[in-house]
This record gives C-alpha cells, structure tokens and sequence, in this order.
C-alpha cells in the first residue's frame, strides 16, 4: 500500500492523499485549497492526479476544502464512483452548486478587469454541469457498511461527529503477503458538541492519517458557550447594536441555532431578531432536519418533545440580496450569522464593512481561520481591514468562541487516538499548520508509536 499526499499536509486546506493497493488508484477527499488567493487559484486548477487513472474517491465530509475540487475532477474525466454517507452526498449537491455559482460569480468581476487592461480572461475552474456530472458518481453508504472496491480492497465509514454526514475512513487489503488496515480520521469532532452523536473508535489499523488542526491546544469548556451567547446579546440589547457571527453554512451556522434556541426554550435570552443570510445555509438546515439519523440523544429528545431544535420565534433566513442588503440600514439589536465561515467572500463581507467600524458592535468568530484570511486578521486585529477593495478601520470589539470548534482539541484527539492505537505502525500527521503537526507527531510518539511523520505536499511513502 502506498502512500501520496496532495493537499492538507502542513496545511488545513485542500484535503488530498492517493492510496494505490492492489492495482487501485484512490483518492481520500477532493478539497479545495483555500487561503492566498494566487497561491490557491493555481492549484486548484493544476490537478496532481490524473482523474482518468482514478478508481474511486472516498469522501469523509462535505466541508468544501474536502470537497470542493470533486468537479474538476469529473471535469477532466473521472468515471469512477464517489463513496460517502447520505448526508454527505446530499450536502455536496447544495455546496459544490454554490462553489460553482461564486466561481463564476467572481470570475466574472475579475475577467471585466482584465479585458480593460487587455489581458486574457481566465476560465472557471468549473461549472455547473461539472457539478451535475460528479453528483451522478455519488454512491452513498451508510456507517459500518463494508464497501467491496474489488481485487481484496474494501471500505468502511465510521462517524466522525464533526459534521452532519462526517467519516472517519477505514480501507482494508487483503493479499497475499497478509491483511492490511488504513485508517483516515478526516475530520474528527470535539465530544459533547451538539447535534451530532460523538465520534467513533475504530480499531485494528496498521496506519493512521490522523487530523492535527488543534493538536497544541485545548478548548474551553463548551458549558460557556451559551452563557457566553447570552452575555453577548444582553450587550447589543443594551446599546442597540449588532452581533455579527462569520459561520460556515453547514456545521457551525446550526450549532449557533441550537445554542440560540435553547437559550429562548429556557427564557434566558430575550425577543431578538436572528437573521441567517446566506441561502446556502438555509438549505444546509434543511438537509440537517433531512438526516436525523446522524443526531445524538439530547437532541433527539427535544425533537420527540415536538420542539425544532433550530428554530425559535424572531429567526429569519434572508433569500434575496436585496433583503440582505437592507439589513445594513436597520438598527440594532439584531444577530447576523453570514457565511463565509473564514470572511474570504459572500454576504458577510457587506455586513463586516458596514459593522467593523462601530464600537458598539461584535464581530464574534466562533471557528478556525485560516492563515491569509480576512477572518484571521480579524482574530489578530489587525486594522484597517481590506474588505471589497476598500479600507476600514477595526473598532468593533472582537470576541471569539472557541469551544464551538467541529475539530477536536488536543485532548480529544489523543483520547479517540488511544482508542485506535491497538498495533498501529505508522501515524501521518495530516491537516494542520506546520506547528500543529509537529505538535501532533510528538504527542503521537509519548503516546507510542515511534513512527510519526508530517507530511509535505507531494510526499509518496511506499509499503505503509
């Protein structure tokens, strides 16, 4: 079994590793590089792998830097079948449509520059019958349900409890030299988060793929979180401002919610107009009222007590740009949850450059941002902001929330790694800054295993 890694190797973004065994070419996620955006143009457009030569692509998750690239790959000739849960395969329908929407939504701003200054216009990295063409390779799996690739080669999903639809990859070998075990994390969650069932704890691998995006660190305790919430909309009641949450569309968007509903369910939050602006969103928390399979038990109380643990009076979704626009001119209290989760475009943009620079707002960050990102500036606030071309200064207060991380923390990453280790050989460090994994192999190592190892972009190991 060999081993190459692509994407999410000493970085967090475009997630991509090729496995060849037994004559198989398969690819683990199709990811987007995210981040600079020269740097992440030309190689998301540069595909390291032939998508002809490719036999199957095994997805842990619909988070575009996991998914985002599965067109270009139908694109340039891929025929082989995708394999993920339900709610993963119906995630990616909403998400790689709007991916394709906003690429040639910006493509086409960015391609009216350069015909006036005489360049040549650059083509889309994909379109929409790109994304029709990769859906129909969709062959969804439920959890524990052994995939036959042929030729001794099988794959089995496992939760990973990070999103709605999250798997921890396992992918068996079977030859004659004996059996081999490969087990990917993708993306694991942080336990007790709410929603989603905790991750699962697999066991019998030989060689691991294991998440690092928080490898040195631990989050706080998640009790806070919704104190922490109520605090924040006492505040803007107060001085009749806005609270402005940057919110990936799938996961955190309706962590938010839930938090917020229990808030009202237990009358610790008063009448509040909630927006949600971003229709992909909206349809997100549909396909998460579609899939209670995927929900642990708390929330599957509240369900049977006849409650919508994501709805509650005064929450809007905003459809229109129009509607979103007007939001701008109305006066607080008001929450705005906008996608994108990083700030690297859509509607939140225009809600930052209007909020950034009142004193009285909040900019509330409640996930990991990326190096080269607007919302990372944010975090280190760094003033003035570069939003839509212009400048403005940072005077709103900037408050963060880790503990609604999706990603682990350190001691929940050792603790499922633990469970897993059994006789495991090798550890790649995968899906972390450089300082995350190298924090992550030497956590790996006094946990026992001595061969750990970050890979770089490019890197091929043979015989894992």
């Amino acid at each position: 079994m060999n081993l190459t890694f692509f994407g999410a190797a000493q970085t967090t973004t475009g997630s991509m590793h090729l496995v060849e065994t037994n004559g198989k070419r398969i690819l683990l996620d199709c990811g987007l590089y995210q981040g600079n955006r020269k740097e992440a143009f030309e190689r998301n457009r540069t595909m390291p792998v032939d998508p002809t030569a490719l036999d199957a692509v095994v997805l842990s998750h619909a988070h575009i830097d996991h998914s985002g690239n599965l067109p270009t790959l139908a694109r340039h000739g891929f025929r082989g079948k995708i394999y993920c849960t339900p709610a993963t395969r119906d995630l990616c329908d909403i998400m790689l449509r709007d991916s394709a929407y906003l690429q040639s939504r910006d493509l086409e701003i960015v391609n009216r520059k350069r015909a006036a200054q005489g360049k040549n216009l650059f083509e889309p990295l994909y379109e929409l019958q790109d994304v029709d063409a990769i859906m129909s390779r969709f062959a969804p799996e439920p959890l524990k349900r052994l995939i036959d690739l042929g030729d001794g080669v099988s794959v089995t999903l496992h939760n990973a409890g990070h999103i709605l639809g999250s798997a921890i990859v396992q992918l068996d070998e079977a030859s004659r030299g004996g059996n081999r075990r490969l087990l990917f994390s993708g993306d694991l969650g942080q336990p007790n988060q709410p929603i989603l069932r905790d991750y699962d704890v697999p066991q019998g691998a030989d060689a691991l793929l294991i998440e690092s995006t928080y490898a040195d660190r631990d989050h706080p305790s998640s009790e806070d979180v919704k104190g922490r919430l109520k605090g924040f909309i006492e505040d803007i009641h107060q001085l009749k401002s806005k609270l402005v949450i940057p919110a990936f569309s799938v996961g955190r968007t309706q962590q938010v919610l839930y938090y917020l509903n229990r808030l009202m369910e237990e009358g610790r939050m008063p009448p509040t107009p909630v927006y949600v602006d971003s229709p992909l969103s909206l349809k997100a928390t549909q396909v998460y009222t579609k899939h209670r399979e995927c929900y642990d038990d708390d929330a599957s109380d509240i369900l049977r007590q006849g409650i919508d643990p994501m709805k509650f009076p005064g929450l809007q979704f905003v459809e229109t740009p129009d509607q979103s626009k007007a939001l701008n001119d109305v006066p607080g209290p008001m929450v705005i949850i906008a996608a994108s989760g990083m700030c690297e475009g859509g509607r939140i943009l225009h809600h930052l450059k209007h909020a950034v620079g009142d004193p009285r707002n909040i900019v509330l960050i409640v996930g990991f941002q990326a190096e080269n990102t607007l919302g990372r500036r944010i975090v280190e606030r760094k003033s003035p902001l570069k939003i839509l071309g212009e400048e403005f200064e940072l005077r709103a207060r900037v408050h963060t929330i880790n503990a609604l991380s999706a990603h682990a923390d350190r001691t929940a990453l050792m603790r499922w790694f633990d469970g897993v280790k059994g006789n495991l050989s090798r550890v790649f460090a995968v899906h972390g800054e450089p300082e995350k994994v190298d924090a992550m192999t030497t956590l790996v190592k006094a946990h026992g295993v001595a061969d750990a190892v970050a890979p770089v972009s490019g890197q091929k190991f043979e015989n894992v």
